[in-house]
């Protein structure tokens, strides 16, 4: 029987969010992956090989941290799931390692990808590096000036990285530019889409990736707390590519909560925000049907946030019909609040976060919590490449 929320159907479709809109010229490629995606990845020999690297490459399974002085303050268990400790300092490598090695089994050479904070940039071309493979990154002029080291990070391992200069200089931006690259070289080159976003079979492919989020953290949970299940996992969401790693073996439970926190940039009707499921309507964006923030006549809305990942004027498909069929809550936080949020964990607990997960950190003051949950937060990445954003914000306070 087919899983409700965790399992597109064949069309690739979570209830009325997903599909394929695509060009022309990109068929044969999307279909191609569509075909042989789910065989490649069940081949004894990819899943050897994608594990080892997992485990030797990137660091896998990452912690599950108790978080104690925070636990303490809201009076519950609150545990950290430490991507933030994977190999180039997020959850994205989970996807580069899996997709370059699909690109390989499919002969391609050449990898294109899109970025916005970065982070999805460097796992992509830390892997290629790996491999031997080219890589072209493509990122929002904005974001490239506001993620200058992850920059620096993917230039030195060899990739190549193209400014996107229309628009609102974004990720959006960058997303256009790399589909007009694959558009151009549907032969030779794989487009890894950093998120669960695009044209299907990307939103379940990266999910799939990414589900070595939750089913390390089910393993967790049984040694170390003698239980199958946390009560709820939150996590930041722009795209959702860490979120729907870590909610994917929970989703078709339904006893567990799951908290998405979207980015409310200078407040949710401010009109410099990014919190789609409250502004957006049913759309067609980067080659999938799902909610997007856009005017009346199909125009993409700019969204704002002064977190570059989350910086998106839509939502994965999956996450769409996660917050339309109620099964999941979403939330969202102010550049404000998330700015407060990642100086409290910063000195609560040591961990300089992200500034995308520090979104899911700043709703901890909105919830209620039994004093025996047992809440586990995705810390999808550290904040190294937001110090300077975190240092302005330093000197304005002491100013």
């Amino acid at each position: 029987m087919q899983k409700l929320f965790s399992v597109p159907d064949t069309d690739g479709y979570y209830g009325e969010y997903g599909g394929a809109y695509i060009p022309e010229m990109l068929f044969q490629n999307v279909e191609q992956l569509k075909e042989q995606y789910l065989d490649i990845m069940s081949d004894d020999s990819f899943k050897n090989e994608f594990n080892a690297l997992l485990k030797d490459y990137v660091g896998r399974p990452t912690p599950l941290f108790h978080a104690k002085r925070l636990s303490e303050k809201y009076n519950t268990t609150l545990l950290l799931k430490r991507e933030d400790l994977c190999h180039t300092g997020a959850h994205k490598i989970n996807n580069t390692v899996g997709q370059v090695l699909l690109a390989q089994r499919l002969g391609k050479k050449r990898i294109i990808a899109e970025t916005g904070a970065g982070q999805h940039g460097v796992a992509t071309a830390t892997v290629c590096a790996l491999k031997g493979l080219e890589c072209i990154v493509y990122m929002g002029e904005k974001d490239m000036q506001r993620q200058q080291p992850n920059v620096a990070r993917m230039q030195m391992l060899g990739a190549k990285v193209i400014p996107a200069t229309s628009g609102s200089k974004t990720l959006k931006d960058a997303t256009n530019e790399a589909i007009r690259d694959w558009i151009n070289n549907p032969i030779d080159t794989h487009y890894i889409i950093g998120s669960v976003v695009g044209p299907h079979p990307y939103p379940d492919m990266v999910a799939r990736f990414q589900s070595i989020i939750s089913q390390e953290i089910i393993a967790q949970l049984s040694s170390e707390y003698g239980v199958k299940s946390p009560t709820r996992v939150m996590a930041c969401v722009g795209g959702g590519s860490n979120a729907a790693g870590a909610f994917y073996h929970f989703l078709d439970q339904p006893n567990v909560e799951i908290v998405a926190v979207e980015a409310a940039g200078h407040g949710v009707h401010s009109g410099m925000s990014a919190a789609t499921t409250q502004l957006g309507v049913t759309g067609i964006l980067h080659g999938s049907k799902s909610i997007v923030m856009q005017t009346s006549d199909g125009q993409v809305v700019e969204p704002h946030s002064i977190s570059a990942g989350l910086d998106y004027p839509g939502i994965g498909p999956m996450h769409a019909h996660l917050f339309s069929s109620g099964r999941g809550v979403f939330m969202s936080a102010t550049d404000e609040e998330a700015m407060k949020a990642a100086f409290e964990v910063s000195q609560l607990e040591g961990i300089i976060p992200a500034l995308e997960t520090a979104h899911a950190f700043a709703v901890l003051n909105n919830m209620k919590f039994g004093k025996e949950d047992l809440t586990v937060i995705c810390l999808s990445g550290r904040g190294d490449k937001d110090l300077s954003t975190y240092m302005s914000e330093l000197k304005l306070k002491q100013s």
